[in-house]
C-alpha cells in the first residue's frame, strides 16, 4: 500500500469540524469520500490537528494509504476537482509507509484573528472575532510570557477532552495589532489539548480589557482548574497555519 501525505486548507464555516461524526458535514469525511470517487478505496484519512467546528486551516496535514497508482500530481488535480469549494489540496507528497500525519507531528502553529476596532466587517465575519473594546496589547504580551515552556494545561482545557496528558510546551506566545483593526495573536507549541488555544486566547483578552493581571496567568496554569482561566474564544477567529514534524 502506498502512503499519501496531504497538505490541506480549509474553511471551517460550515463543518462541524474535522472528525468523522454521524449525520453532520466534517473535513475528513468529504475527503474520504473524494478519495473513494476517485480510487475506489474505502481510504481513513488520518489528519494532524481534529480541529473543531468553525476552526479554519491554511496548513493542515494528513495522509491515506491506498493501492492506487495514480502519481501525486493526478490526486492533486483530481481531489480538487472533485472536493467542495471550501476545500483545498495545496499539495501531495507520496511518503514511507509508516509517515503519520497526527503521530508524527512535533508542533503546530494557530492563529488566531480579533477584529478589534472600527465597524465590523460584513468579509471578516467569518473569520475574526470581532470585539470592538479597547485592548492592552502590552498587557496581553506579558501574560503571553508565562505561557511558554512547558506545563500542565488543565486550566485550558474543555471538560470533553480525550487527551491523556494534559502536558504540553508552548514555544512562543506573538501577539500584534497588523494595521488593519485587527490583533494577530500567534501560539506556536508541541502540541494542544481541546480548545487550548481558543480558552488562552480567551484569557489574554480578559487580560486585555484589565479584568485580569498578566501575572495571574501562572497562578492559572497551576490551579489546573478551568473555572479560573478567560471564557472560549470563539471558533471562527481560529486558523490552524502549519503542522511541523521537525524541531
Amino acid at each position: 500500500m502506498r502512503n499519501l501525505k496531504l497538505l490541506l486548507e480549509y474553511d471551517g464555516t460550515r463543518f462541524a469540524g474535522w472528525q468523522i461524526q454521524p449525520d453532520v458535514r466534517t473535513v475528513q469525511a468529504v475527503i474520504e469520500a473524494a478519495l473513494f470517487r476517485l480510487t475506489g478505496d474505502a481510504c481513513r484519512v488520518t489528519g494532524a490537528s481534529r480541529t473543531d467546528a468553525g476552526v479554519h486551516a491554511l496548513g493542515q496535514v494528513a495522509n491515506f494509504h491506498t493501492s492506487s497508482e495514480h502519481p501525486p500530481e493526478v490526486f492533486h488535480r483530481a481531489l480538487n476537482a472533485i472536493l467542495p469549494r471550501d476545500v483545498a489540496v495545496m499539495g501531495v507528497e507520496e511518503l514511507d509507509e509508516e509517515f503519520n500525519s497526527r503521530h508524527g507531528a512535533r508542533g503546530k502553529l494557530y492563529r488566531y484573528i480579533i477584529h478589534n476596532r472600527g465597524p465590523r466587517s460584513a468579509f471578516d465575519y467569518a473569520y475574526s472575532w470581532y470585539l470592538p473594546v479597547n485592548l492592552d496589547i502590552e498587557a496581553m504580551r506579558d501574560a503571553g510570557n508565562f505561557f511558554t515552556g512547558i506545563h500542565d494545561f488543565s486550566s485550558f482545557r474543555a471538560s470533553s477532552c480525550d487527551a491523556s496528558s494534559p502536558i504540553r510546551e508552548i514555544y512562543n506566545v506573538d501577539i500584534r495589532a497588523t494595521g488593519n483593526s485587527a490583533i494577530r495573536i500567534e501560539i506556536d507549541g508541541s502540541g494542544f489539548l481541546k480548545q487550548m488555544v481558543r480558552t488562552m486566547v480567551g484569557t489574554l483578552v480578559s487580560i486585555g480589557q484589565g479584568k485580569l493581571q498578566p501575572k495571574q496567568v501562572s497562578g492559572i496554569i497551576e490551579a489546573r482548574d478551568r473555572r479560573l482561566a478567560g471564557a472560549t474564544a470563539p471558533a471562527k477567529g481560529l486558523f490552524l497555519v502549519r503542522v511541523d514534524y521537525e524541531r
